[in-house]
């Protein structure tokens, strides 16, 4: 399989999601125990070293899942690093369309706790080299791609992570994914609304002067509104979406993992 390879198949009822949990139903074999991993791993690229996960090009392997807010934001991240030929990518949609892809992250579930008899859960970061998941927690994913595996350490930080930002950015974060969804309550969505509006009043990016992780994060839950909670009365957010709609980076994301607009 070629270093960066992407698996998919089209389904009619692709659906949002803000993580995915696929029913681990393609088990070769049926699982004797509860596993101790029901829907979390948390370990890090350079974060405890003892367990193995050094940063190392064509080391590791996302699996994304269609029409996934998640998903779209770490493809975007990946196109933003520059990372999508070193970092391998496999989109699930369905398991009958892609029975492939579940086998092989089924096979990395069980690699990383004997016996699992969870959810098939993405986006999750696998390591090839042993197999196993190393997260699937997409905060840490973000960071990890953003840090140790595009090259950036502390003393020499991401562009799209500035450390003077990253409260900023977090905050920003847990306002989209509760106001800035399809499913909002609609007086809050129009006053987050309103606030990115008025931020974008006197900059050409959210946080300021130059694009940030915040920037991924809010164009993704801009473009999965009905385009009628944006449009004409928020034409610096329809400019907004327009303009980073239009850089390599947003479009190639976009392809990596399709979305259903307005879902």
């Amino acid at each position: 399989m070629p270093e960066t390879a992407s698996r998919t198949s089209g389904t009619a009822n692709s659906r949002p999601c803000d993580q995915i949990s696929f029913p681990s139903t393609l088990r070769l074999t049926a699982a004797t125990t509860t596993s101790a991993l029901p829907h979390r791993a948390h370990s890090r690229i350079g974060v405890g070293l003892a367990g193995g996960f050094y940063p190392a090009p064509h080391r590791y392997e996302l699996y994304l899942s269609e029409s996934c807010s998640l998903s779209q934001r770490i493809a975007i991240t990946l196109e933003l690093l520059g990372l999508k030929d070193s970092v391998a990518t496999t989109v699930l949609a369905h398991p009958a369309g892609t029975p492939d892809a579940f086998a092989s992250l089924r096979r990395a579930y069980e690699a990383t706790e004997h016996h699992y008899d969870g959810p098939l859960t993405a986006p999750a970061l696998c390591d090839r080299w042993s197999g196993r998941i190393v997260s699937n927690h997409t905060p840490d994913i973000l960071r990890d791609l953003a840090g140790l595996l595009s090259g950036h350490t502390a003393g020499r930080p991401s562009t799209l992570c500035p450390p003077a930002l990253t409260a900023d950015i977090e905050a920003l974060r847990d306002l989209l994914d509760r106001d800035v969804t399809p499913a909002a309550e609609p007086s809050g969505l129009s006053a987050a609304l309103e606030l990115l509006d008025c931020q974008l009043a006197a900059m050409p990016y959210v946080l300021g002067e130059d694009l940030t992780a915040a920037d991924v994060d809010v164009w993704v839950a801009l473009t999965r509104l009905d385009p009628s909670d944006i449009l004409g009365t928020h034409p610096r957010l329809q400019d907004y979406v327009r303009r980073l709609g239009d850089q390599p980076a947003f479009r190639g994301g976009s392809e990596a993992v399709p979305v259903t607009a307005g879902a």
